[in-house]
């Protein structure tokens, strides 16, 4: 029987698999598309944000995303704001967030396309020992006392001790096993094709046009609207050139010949969060547990930051070396921050709406951002680097990321202290970073702080010893 079986393997899964394999667990990933089928939908790009580089910072993996940058750059024409290098942090609502300063911890973006986010999570998952069977679509899920089944297309059966839904708005997992899915319907339609313009200048790029969005001039070859009158009909129907003409000259108010389309998909913000992310047994992450718009680049990050946060436990439970209540920790944490993206990006919706009352709350919202401090607000909320697991807690950097940056290729938690009685409490149990100065603070694997001291006074460390490397001791190769 497998240790965990990660439905779905897009980036979400693909990241998910490498942290429970660093956490100790062996997982199985089935993906019912094959690597062709994907690549054939990754249409647009991908914002890594600041939150999400600064994890893959942690693994080692920044340096390969450095370099697929580097390639994007030199095809791509023109980026709304987050290319790496530059001070600019994304968008809200179409109104640029741009940093005074850079970032000293690293927070900054990248961009990319999906087939190459996840080869690379591939490549790296791979490495670790994970097991990924492509061409495996899941039908049904079971769960039971003792173990989950998974029912797949070709009548195979696979179990496991636990099982993550990674599979998407249209999750199967969550659909099977029942999880409530509460939310509000569409109100745009968002398409975009693999199409040529025969005159490509007669249209011009405008994010807040006169019906709408269009951008003919952002990735070579391909061409994307948004329109705020409802969501698509048929969302899965075929693209067609006619479709997409309709659209340009409906959001534009111009008429265009399209000479080629290689096909296309369409998006909406259909807005949706489960209200557990965890039913005995099984558990969601990524676009399984929410949907969103797509407007400000905010769901692909929250969803590695899902499995950022469950790796590491899930790891621990199914390792035998933390109790089952560790997972509840998992919605207690992540359901706020999805809550929280799934408000903002319905704000974003209402500011990117054509006509006079949103160009009036886009004036007041620029004049707003000119303020510093609404400003880094604005990028804090874009990037997930505002997130605290613990607001409550006495010592400020507790709940919050590291203050400093830090690599744990091994995935294992660290202790950064220069206070030789707290390294000897710790034995071995995580990894010892030495510091000169400032707190001593324990480091959990995906990065956040569990515990911290600045008087050198260790209460509290053996309790949150436990939680972040389990009852079990693990002692460093």
């Amino acid at each position: 029987m497998n240790d965990v079986i990660i439905v779905g393997g897009g980036p979400v899964g693909l990241l998910l698999a490498g942290e429970l394999r660093l956490a100790g667990a062996d997982p199985l990933v089935l993906e019912s598309a094959d690597g062709a089928a994907r690549r054939n939908r990754s249409f647009g790009l991908r914002g890594i944000n600041g939150r999400t580089s600064q994890s893959l910072r942690m693994r080692g993996l920044i340096e390969a995303f450095s370099e697929a940058q580097s390639e994007l750059s030199a095809v791509v024409r023109r980026l709304p704001g987050l290319m790496k290098g530059n001070r600019a942090r994304g968008h809200f609502g179409g109104l640029p967030l741009v940093e005074n300063e850079p970032d000293p911890n690293g927070a900054g973006g990248f961009i990319l396309r999906q087939h190459v986010l996840e080869g690379i999570l591939a490549e790296w998952a791979s490495g670790l020992g994970v097991r990924i069977r492509t061409s495996c679509e899941v039908v049904d899920v079971v769960q039971e006392d003792s173990e989950v089944r998974v029912v797949l297309a070709d009548g195979g059966i696979e179990r496991a001790a636990y099982l993550v839904g990674c599979d998407g708005g249209r999750s199967v997992v969550r659909k099977r096993t029942g999880f409530a899915f509460p939310g509000t319907d569409a109100t745009m339609t968002g398409r975009i094709a693999a199409a040529e313009l025969a005159d490509p200048g007669v249209v011009e790029s405008s994010v807040h046009g006169r019906g709408g969005t269009v951008l003919v001039s952002t990735v070579p070859g391909e061409i994307s609207t948004m329109e705020f009158d409802g969501g698509p009909e048929d969302r899965d129907a075929p693209m067609t050139a006619g479709e997409m003409r309709a659209s340009i000259r409906r959001v534009s108010g111009v008429e265009v010949t399209i000479t080629r389309l290689d096909g296309g998909i369409r998006f909406s913000d259909n807005t949706r969060q489960v209200t557990t992310y965890r039913q005995g047994r099984v558990l969601l992450a990524g676009d399984a547990a929410h949907v969103h718009s797509p407007i400000g680049g905010q769901g692909l990050n929250l969803g590695l930051q899902d499995a950022m946060n469950l790796g590491w436990k899930l790891g621990l439970v199914a390792g035998g070396r933390a109790p089952e209540s560790l997972l509840d920790t998992y919605t207690a944490e992540r359901h706020p921050v999805g809550a929280r993206v799934l408000r903002n990006t319905r704000a974003q919706v209402a500011l990117m709406r054509p006509g006079p009352q949103a160009e009036a709350l886009r004036e007041v919202l620029r004049e707003t951002l000119e303020i510093p401090e609404a400003m880094r607000h604005f990028i804090a909320l874009g990037n997930g680097t505002d997130i605290d697991y613990a607001p409550d807690a006495v010592h400020p950097v507790v709940g919050r990321f590291a203050p400093v940056p830090l690599v744990s290729e091994d995935g294992r938690a660290l202790l950064v202290s220069g206070t030789e009685g707290i390294r000897e409490m710790v034995n071995g149990r995580v990894r010892h970073v030495e510091a000169d100065s400032g707190p001593s603070f324990l480091v959990r694997p995906d990065g956040y702080v569990a515990w911290a001291t600045s008087d050198g006074d260790p209460a509290g460390l053996l309790e949150a010893l436990r939680f972040v490397a389990g009852s079990r001791e693990a002692c460093i190769k």
